[in-house]
């Protein structure tokens, strides 16, 4: 008789089967997750025919030479959108356990920054994609878009983004590095990915660096699977920086 069945037989009442193991489940999704966010982003960057800082003019007038591929560009970008908070929570969860202290910081930086930006900014349907997209009256969105670049809260959501990107993912790379849950050079990369991005001229250039970036969360994808359950729950370490 088991023990369940035997306190079972002297409480009257009927066993209760242990809950399910589903550490499992989360660590593989996890691991799934933070594998798309950006590469999809770099393609997103690969593909755009806008090039740096136009005009809302000249990003209509591109966009329009390349209607065809509108519609996978706000996908590829959608999947970014979408996963790269629980992606960024996925390589806070690995460098955790060996840096809690710098992971906090970096992962405090980087996921209020992704937040203020996905909430705030305009996201995947820019002005100029859905003029396009729609046949809308251009003067009347070129008007908007001018509206919209001169709003301070957009301006600080921008801000908190680019701060996210570049100092909290390079923060979240540094204690990947020290953790030693990953091999340096996966940290490496999500520091290096993260910091020189938004700095990197042409659209292309900026595309390899978050292919870069791309190599390091893929490392901590590879990291998750490799866990077993009670590695991936395990406590950070009390004296980690």
């Amino acid at each position: 008789m088991s023990p369940a069945t035997d306190r079972a037989a002297r409480t009257g009442r009927e066993p209760v089967a242990p809950p399910r193991d589903r550490r499992g489940f989360w660590r593989i999704l996890l691991a799934i997750v933070v594998l798309l966010p950006m590469p999809a982003k770099a393609v997103y960057y690969f593909l755009t025919p806008v090039a740096g800082d136009v005009t809302f003019e000249e990003s209509v007038t591109s966009l329009e030479a390349h209607s065809g591929m509108l519609e996978a560009l706000k996908w590829f970008d959608a999947v970014f959108v979408v996963l790269v908070i629980p992606a960024t929570i996925a390589v806070a969860w690995v460098a955790r356990r060996g840096a809690p202290r710098l992971t906090a910081i970096g992962g405090f930086i980087a996921l209020s920054g992704f937040f203020a930006g996905i909430a705030l900014l305009g996201g995947v349907m820019t002005p100029p994609l859905v003029t396009v997209q729609h046949d809308l009256d251009r003067t009347s969105m070129a008007a908007l878009d001018e509206a919209l670049h001169h709003e301070p809260l957009l301006g600080i959501a921008s801000l908190l983004f680019i701060v996210g990107v570049v100092f909290g993912l390079g923060l979240l790379g540094e204690a990947l590095r020290r953790s030693g849950a990953v091999p340096a050079r996966v940290g490496i990369a999500v520091t290096i990915g993260g910091a020189t991005h938004p700095f990197i001229p042409h659209h292309v250039g900026q595309g390899i660096g978050l292919l870069v970036a791309a190599a390091g969360f893929a490392g901590v994808g590879v990291a998750l699977l490799r866990m077993t359950n009670d590695e991936f729950d395990l406590p950070a370490r009390a004296a980690g920086s």
